[in-house]
């Protein structure tokens, strides 16, 4: 018999398995090597779909887990593919080397098309072979490059007109059979061979069912192509104004151009199978247009009245005053489909859902039930109304699907109704999903029946999280059972971590990896010190980067792949906060990196990476061979700097010929502008409004495509803005985030030319006007009906807001509504938001604890001055005690209010509960209070709080608080004498055999089947 793998044996495996994993290439050339019956047997390997397991005596090998492992390793897949594509054909059929093709494509998202690879694919395949590898390429479309797109289309055509009949060069070689087998590849046909395209096959094509499931997804087609086929489609004998051809166009719709003469029933039908235009990459503004021409046909001779449920998601392009003449009996009838459309601006959504509950009179279960995206516009008190029987059974269908809508004010309204039902039945465990995280800490304490299964599909806030791992874990022994428990992992706190043993530790240790992105940075760190400490042999290098730098230094050049590859996996930004330890982790990657990319290998290897490499790299270390790949990774990166971009234009000039791109402008915002502005066909603004001769207004068209880019224009150009155009885009216009100041002011007089002065403005008028608000001063303000917190709530988004002007907004609701300081519910004080920071330090205290106690962390959010938060502060400790009481639940609760401790109450914290202030809350702590924190204190704030710390606040501090500081940020212990040594770096030994009949890790047993497949032996 023969004898079990011996240590040796697997030491030697997994030392050569590490080699060939973390040097590809080398595996290319071994699989390149490997005689005829071994490389089939190794392709048989990855086209096997079993589960099975391979008993090796002692050591059981899990073939699919270790099939799934190796095809998303970075590099593997790579060389793989690319064997694959040199050898298969030649030892299988081409069937089956498709499929395999397929499993490593879809497992590398399409990373591998480029065109040098598309050039080597085989040209002569079978035709069900051909067909089943385009239908993998048309999978994964989107996650394709468009030069790579090209180059797919390229091979696709070849092998088909290859196959084409046509002679005559006057007849397209494009059947419908293989606009079919096109697919989404079809948007790269030239303009000229679709308008070569028989009338016959466009026909044939058109009548097919799935045409229309195909046409629904060219997202990425122009204009110009779209007119091509559908003036093919004209020239078959489908009519153009047939309701059964207009369903069959797709997304072709959306370009539709034979508006002559045409009836407004055939004009309806159009706007209703335009809902789908919102997918369309880029030329909104064209479908707005039309869709406003063909609202203009759908209503004519008939009345607004009569035709509002027949008229698509159009009706976003109805004006307040068009939606104000509807009748509630409209609205009514018409609900179906006014509920189910997206793009509603609030403003339109306050005026419908008012003229709805109008014909209804009461908002009852089967109204909000049927209202659907119009919720949004149910003021806060119409929710507080509700039959405290109606609610629930509402908030657990209809309004927990379009949570997001609600301002915060109205799902604290519907909160607060919901827990005053106090119904025993549900209780607060009953509360779905998103709006659980609205639940206060009071009332989560007040809760007796958690358990972990209700939590799995509900959002937690930390606070909410701490408490409840803590209160769980009194009952559940199993940690499995807690950390997979939907969000409560955020809850795990560093002595959780340390009390778990090695054992239990490393087979849980997946829960938290497969939460990273829940994880704060502090937990993090806890993680990888208590990783470090039990196995440092088998640590995920990417936790190095959370320990302090030293550690990195560690890490010898033979595990720099193992490294790159794993930070690579992982969210830098979120691992490392401080901006010098970042600089250090890049450093090392830089030194693994050689300061290059050499080839695609290597841009598989660094992965998310490849986003923060320095713009020295980007410019000149990134070889000519890498460029297609990293350019692949570069475009989903979310942050590159000034100086990476900067570093781009030379390099795309440089390999323009290649990569088909064009030169990113440096000033993108200008560029955009000067674009629109270039191609824009509307005239300068009319004289009709004094002072704007020849002065170039934007026009609808302008505001719509130029997005943020509207921050260009000019103040004068906003305000000679015709009526119609503000009142069409007041809500875009609110939501630029660039505005000056005098842009804002001309925008505010622009809003009061046409809708009258201030005090007759309504609540959708106010609503609607964004960042514009913040052109009002407070007299303007006090001028303003808001006596619905909805209104406040609304401006309150705005945090821009004057100490003056957040004083009008308050004094404005309280005069207004007529309620008094202590009147003030819970949803009140929600949507008072920021103006709450212009309470002074009597108005406060009249705040009714039983409100204030629901809401502590949404006014923890606030950025308030230092004696308003001391005054929220002392009402925090109505509710939860004395602050030397607060556990790391409250002090995570409170946010912001916890800037409020004074000098001795902060200097009698817990150590242990640093990490649980927010780190808007350090900011907000006085610099002459921060200095007041002990050297132990500031060591424990973890790395998040300490990169939360202000220069003004360092400048208080003495050296000994700033190297305690500094240890914070790095990630290292609270005293220097709990650092283990950084010498002994993660060096890979092998683990110690796994118990007989035990699962083999993945690694080993990818390393026993591969080095089955090497020509020569190693031993």
């Amino acid at each position: 018999p023969e004898a079990p793998l011996t240590y040796q044996d697997q030491a030697a495996m997994e030392n050569h398995l590490e080699q060939r994993l973390h040097q590809p290439q080398k595996l290319l050339e071994d699989l390149r090597e490997t005689d005829a019956q071994r490389f089939r047997t190794a392709m048989r390997w990855l086209l096997e779909d079993k589960k099975g397991r391979l008993d090796l005596k002692d050591t059981v090998i899990d073939l699919g887990e270790i099939r799934e492992q190796a095809l998303q390793s970075p590099g593997v897949n790579r060389s793989l593919f690319l064997v694959t594509l040199e050898r298969c054909f030649q030892v299988l059929n081409s069937l089956e080397c498709v499929e395999i093709l397929g499993r490593l494509l879809r497992a590398s998202s399409g990373g591998f098309l480029q065109p040098d690879i598309m050039e080597r694919l085989p040209r002569d395949l079978r035709e069900d072979a051909f067909k089943n590898l385009s239908a993998v390429f048309k999978d994964l479309y989107d996650q394709t490059s468009a030069h790579s797109q090209r180059a797919v289309y390229t091979w696709m055509t070849g092998i088909l007109q290859t196959s084409s009949n046509a002679t005559d060069d006057s007849v397209s070689w494009v059947s419908a059979e293989k606009l079919w087998i096109l697919g989404r590849y079809m948007v790269h046909l030239p303009f000229e061979e679709i308008m070569k395209i028989s009338p016959v096959e466009i026909g044939l094509f058109i009548s097919y069912d799935n045409a229309t499931k195909q046409l629904d997804t060219v997202y990425d087609i122009t204009p110009e192509l779209a007119q091509a086929f559908l003036e093919r489609i004209s020239s078959s004998n489908f009519s153009m104004r047939n309701t059964s051809t207009i369903h069959r166009l797709g997304l072709l719709v959306c370009f539709y151009d034979d508006l002559e003469l045409l009836d407004a029933t055939v004009a309806q039908v159009l706007l209703h199978q335009m809902i789908k235009c919102s997918q369309l990459r880029g030329f909104q503004a064209g479908v707005q247009k039309l869709k406003a021409n063909l609202l203009d046909i759908a209503t004519e001779n008939q009345t607004l009245n009569e035709t509002l449920g027949s008229l698509s998601d159009a009706v976003v392009g109805l004006t307040y005053s068009q939606l104000e003449s509807l009748s509630p009996e409209a609205v009514h009838g018409a609900i179906s489909t006014l509920n189910q459309v997206s793009g509603w601006a609030k403003s339109q959504v306050i005026i419908l859902s008012a003229k709805y509950l109008a014909h209804e009179k009461v908002l009852s279960f089967y109204n909000v039930s049927q209202m659907g995206a119009l919720l949004a516009g149910v003021s806060t008190q119409a929710f507080c109304s509700m039959d405290c029987k109606d609610l629930p059974q509402a908030l657990r269908s209809t309004l927990s699907q379009h949570v997001s809508g609600l301002s915060p004010a109205q799902q604290q309204g519907v909160l607060s109704k919901m827990i005053e039902a106090g119904d025993p039945a549900s209780g607060i465990v009953e509360i779905p999903g998103a709006f659980f995280k609205e639940v206060s800490l009071f009332d989560l304490r007040r809760e007796p029946g958690f358990n972990p299964a209700v939590l799995m599909d509900k959002e937690l806030r930390r606070s909410q999280a701490l408490f409840l791992y803590e209160l769980l874990l009194k009952t559940t022994r199993r940690p499995g059972e807690l950390l997979s428990a939907g969000q409560l992992v955020k809850g795990v706190t560093c002595s959780h971590i340390d009390a778990m043993s090695t054992d239990s530790f490393l087979a849980h240790f997946r829960y938290f990896e497969n939460n990273l992105f829940l994880l704060s940075p502090y937990q993090v760190n806890c993680l990888a010190w208590k990783y470090w400490e039990v196995s440092r042999s088998s640590m995920p290098p990417f936790l190095l980067a959370a320990l302090p730098a030293r550690y990195l230094a560690s890490i010898p050049a033979s595990q720099c792949v193992p490294f790159l590859i794993s930070l690579g996996k992982s969210r830098l930004d979120s691992l490392v906060l401080d901006s010098n330890k970042k600089t250090s982790v890049l450093g090392k990657v830089q030194q693994c990196l050689d300061d290059s990319i050499a080839d695609e290998y290597t841009v598989d290897i660094v992965g998310n990476l490849l986003c923060h490499l320095p713009a020295t790299i980007i410019d000149r270390g990134i070889y000519p061979r890498a460029w297609p790949p990293a350019l692949h990774g570069l475009r989903d990166c979310p942050d590159l700097s000034p100086e990476q971009k900067a570093a781009f234009p030379d390099i795309l000039q440089q390999t323009a010929s290649k990569l088909a791109g064009t030169l990113p402008p440096k000033e993108f915002l200008w560029a955009v502008f000067e674009s629109v502005r270039n191609s824009s066909d509307e005239s300068p603004s009319s004289d009709a409004i004094p002072g704007c001769h020849g002065v170039p207004a934007p026009s609808s068209d302008d505001v719509f495509k130029l997005a943020e880019a509207n921050a260009c224009w000019a103040p004068e150009d906003l305000l000679c803005m015709e009526e119609d155009t503000f009142i069409r885009n007041v809500e875009l216009l609110g939501a630029v985030k660039g505005f000056s100041l005098p842009q804002l002011l001309a925008l505010k007089e622009k809003a009061v030319q046409v809708w009258d002065m201030p005090p007759y403005w309504r609540e959708h008028h106010i609503v609607s006007l964004g960042r514009i608000a913040l052109a009002l001063n407070e007299s303007e303000l006090e001028q303003l009906d808001l006596g619905s917190i909805d209104t406040v709530a609304s401006l309150s988004q705005q945090t821009e807001w004057t100490p003056g002007q957040a004083k009008s907004i308050l004094q404005g609701f309280l005069d207004d509504s007529d309620y008094s300081i202590q009147d003030l519910k819970s949803f009140h004080l929600v949507g008072l938001g920021a103006t709450l920071c212009a309470m002074n330090s009597t108005e406060i205290p009249l705040i009714k604890n039983s409100e204030f106690r629901v809401v502590v962390a949404r006014i923890g959010t606030l950025l308030c001055s230092t004696h308003v938060l001391a005054e929220f502060k002392r009402k925090a400790e109505v509710v939860f005690g004395d602050p030397t009481e607060w556990t790391s639940s409250v002090l995570q609760e409170l946010g912001t209010i916890a800037a409020g401790l004074t000098k001795a109450e902060l200097r009698m914290l817990d150590k242990d509960l640093m990490p649980y202030f927010q780190p808007s809350a350090i900011k907000c702590l006085p610099d002459e209070i921060f200095k007041e924190l002990s050297a132990e204190q500031i060591a424990c704030l973890g790395p998040e709080n300490a990169a939360a710390v202000t220069h003004a606040q360092r400048q208080r501090l003495s050296t000994v608080q700033l190297q305690s500081l500094q240890r914070a940020l790095d990630g290292a212990k609270a005293q220097p004498w709990q650092d283990a040594p950084a010498s002994a770096g993660p060096t890979r030994t092998p683990a110690s055999r796994s118990p007989a009949g035990a699962p083999v890790s993945w690694g080993l047993g990818l390393g026993c089947l591969l080095l089955g497949l090497m020509a020569k032996p190693l031993w």
